[in-house]
């Protein structure tokens, strides 16, 4: 005869039981789920896919691995995971140069952006800085462009890669405000900075998280930021709109499938993805590497592609850029 004090462990016990035997029962079919990267371990985007898949593992049942499949900007990644069997278990996380610019840009991607792929979940945003040397003599951006305009032989600005999202912003910026530069390109944004401190180039235009260490040592200036409302990392420094220019702009990272993975599955990732995002553990890991961290929903995912396609499509164009 059972306790009475017994009951309710058993109680516990055997529901504890079940919630082991249902999460098994839902783990996901088809094995480890792959996260291809197109970059090498140790940038932005593998970072993210690596905070994402720590959590992720957890809430489907199977292994989360993080493949980094480097090469051509991304795009071999884009091809591979376009490739992939129906029945395998892959996400590719991917920013806007592979999901927007090259398609624009190259004539034989390998790849479809908008066919071979299906948005899965927008997991993180992140802006886009304009920065001088402490060279140059201003302080605020329109005393720059008036600089720009005085000196067109210096107004030259740099970027961590011709083709990049910061080379299309910065041509963004110069016709806004009306101002002729020749543009810099850089293979990274290592050799960017360097310059950009020595006074070898007097602007440049990169990421905020990559500029934001050395405008707080004081080696470069941030003149503005282009997210929508001040950077909460900085706020001191005040967007472009605040500046005087009518000028938001975002990158992003994505999280895409296959188009031949199953719609139920693609639910499945797209539901399991932003409940990581949710998680507060999730949101504070993004916010210490400098970027906002977003919850979306597949339909929020697929409005904001449409809404980005259609921004930078025309900037992108009317640029002429070839690769």
């Amino acid at each position: 005869m059972f306790s009475r004090r017994l009951i309710p462990r058993l109680a516990a016990a055997l529901a504890l039981a079940a919630a082991t035997l249902c999460a098994h029962a839902q783990a996901l079919e088809g094995g480890p789920l792959h996260i291809v990267v197109g970059y090498a371990a140790g940038g932005a985007t593998d970072r993210v896919a690596r905070i994402v898949g720590d959590k992720l593992q957890a809430r489907l049942g199977v292994p989360v691995i993080v493949d980094n499949k480097p090469g051509a900007g991304g795009r071999l990644a884009a091809q591979q995971v376009k490739a992939t069997p129906a029945g395998q278990n892959v996400l590719m996380l991917a920013n806007p140069a592979v999901m927007v610019v090259a398609p624009l840009v190259f004539k034989d991607n390998g790849y479809d952006a908008e066919r071979d792929f299906v948005p899965v979940s927008h997991v993180n945003d992140y802006e886009f800085a304009l920065a001088v040397s402490t060279a140059v003599p201003v302080r605020e951006l329109p005393h720059l462009l008036a600089w720009m305009r005085a000196n067109p032989e210096k107004a030259n600005f740099g970027v961590p890669a011709t083709g990049s999202l910061p080379h299309f912003f910065g041509l963004m910026m110069g016709e806004k405000a009306k101002v002729r530069a020749e543009v810099v390109g850089y293979r990274g944004s290592g050799p960017l900075l360097t310059d950009l401190i020595g006074g070898q180039v007097p602007i440049a235009f990169d990421t905020f998280d990559v500029d934001l260490p050395q405008h707080q040592a004081g080696k470069i200036r941030i003149l503005a930021v282009s997210g929508a409302k001040r950077s909460p990392f900085a706020p001191e420094i005040p967007t472009f709109k605040e500046a005087g220019l009518d000028l938001v702009a975002t990158g992003w990272n994505t999280f895409f499938a296959p188009a031949t993975m199953p719609k139920d599955k693609v639910e499945r990732l797209s539901q399991a993805i932003r409940e990581v995002m949710q998680d507060p553990d999730t949101q504070r890991r993004f916010k210490d590497t400098l970027m906002t961290p977003v919850v979306s929903t597949q339909a929020q995912t697929e409005a904001m592609l449409k809404a980005y396609r259609a921004q930078w499509a025309p900037v992108v164009q009317k640029s002429g850029y070839q690769p």
